[in-house]
């Protein structure tokens, strides 16, 4: 589990694609790999990844074509520098949210407005998640827990969620650089899911049973 806090943005040494099927990154952290074991769980731009190959401040994570098709760590290259987070010792503080490393979706940066000092972002959001994104709920955008500021109305034919960004998550987190037509990963909040999830089963009330009974029997 993760709470969405940056910890440091690391940088992407060498990606080896196998077709679409698998990928292997090599990534250079020399905060996030003091005391990561091999097999540890580390977050990469809000994807939980498994860490292998631990040399020094670089070590590697494998991705299955799944997360490839489902986020944005597909469009990574050599360079490119992103997000990382440790999981959450049993213990630790809950600094931002309940974050499982899971990605719902992939959104696109709409807008970016300086406001002072703090900026507020415009994020599309796929239509099946729109849904699960209420306003002051919480949302990791990359793996950051932000408080979502503004929501589009229901039935917005293209939703979207506004967010804002303070300071130290516009220095340090990969938000503070993105530009209008950059993809994000998107995680909702897991507690609307299974929310959601457990409605699905609840039983139907008397008068819902009746209203089935009287149906039938005409």
């Amino acid at each position: 589990m993760f709470t969405g806090i940056i910890a440091e943005q690391g940088k992407v040494l060498s990606v080896e694609r196998n077709g679409d099927t698998s990928a292997t990154l090599r990534l250079h952290a020399p905060e996030s790999t003091d005391g990561l074991a091999h097999g540890g769980s580390i977050a990469v731009n809000g994807v939980c990844l498994t860490a292998t190959d631990i040399t020094g401040a670089d070590f590697s994570v494998d991705v299955m074509g799944e997360t490839l098709v489902r986020s944005t760590i597909g469009a990574l290259a050599a360079g490119d520098t992103v997000n990382l987070e440790r999981c959450v010792p049993a213990g630790g503080r809950l600094d931002g949210h309940v974050v499982q490393g899971h990605v719902d979706g992939v959104g696109e940066l709409l807008e970016r407005e300086a406001l002072g000092n703090w900026d507020r972002l415009r994020f599309s959001v796929p239509q099946p998640l729109a849904r699960y994104i209420a306003e002051k709920g919480s949302i990791a955008v990359d793996g950051v827990s932000l408080t979502v500021t503004a929501v589009s109305p229901a039935g917005e034919p293209a939703p979207w969620f506004e967010v804002g960004l303070i300071p130290t998550t516009l220095a340090e987190t990969g938000l503070g650089a993105k530009r209008p037509g950059a993809g994000v990963n998107l995680e909702v909040d897991v507690l609307a899911k299974y929310t959601e999830r457990l409605l699905a089963f609840a039983p139907a009330s008397p008068r819902q049973e009746g209203a089935h009974r009287a149906e039938a029997a005409s």
